[in-house]
């Protein structure tokens, strides 16, 4: 799972039935340095499936590949990506914070 910021939303002319109920937004996966310093996102946009209602600037969880579809099995929704949840907010902490501490 990673976090992605939404930055646009795809219009389809025509879409299958099984895609009813939700949008398919263009999203922007974040690395460690845009969530650490909160710069804009410079990886390659994605196309995730969306039916929690994120918008435009919002924060959101997203999970990818093949078990990105399972949710959506008995739709055939073929996705490859979708909206896990969005996020309020989230504190990272810094490596130091995630090292056990040492034996004495």
């Amino acid at each position: 799972m990673r976090i992605a910021e939404v930055i646009g939303t795809v219009t389809l002319n025509r879409a299958l039935p099984s895609f009813k109920g939700g949008r398919l937004k263009v999203v922007v996966p974040w690395t460690l340095g845009n969530l650490a310093h909160r710069e804009p996102a410079t990886a390659e946009p994605i196309v995730a499936w969306d039916d929690l209602g994120g918008g435009i600037g919002s924060i959101i969880a997203i999970s990818e590949g093949g078990e990105a579809a399972q949710p959506f099995r008995p739709d055939h929704k073929p996705v490859d990506c979708y909206s896990a949840a969005i996020l309020d907010h989230f504190d990272l902490l810094s490596t130091d914070d995630l090292d056990p501490p040492s034996a004495p």
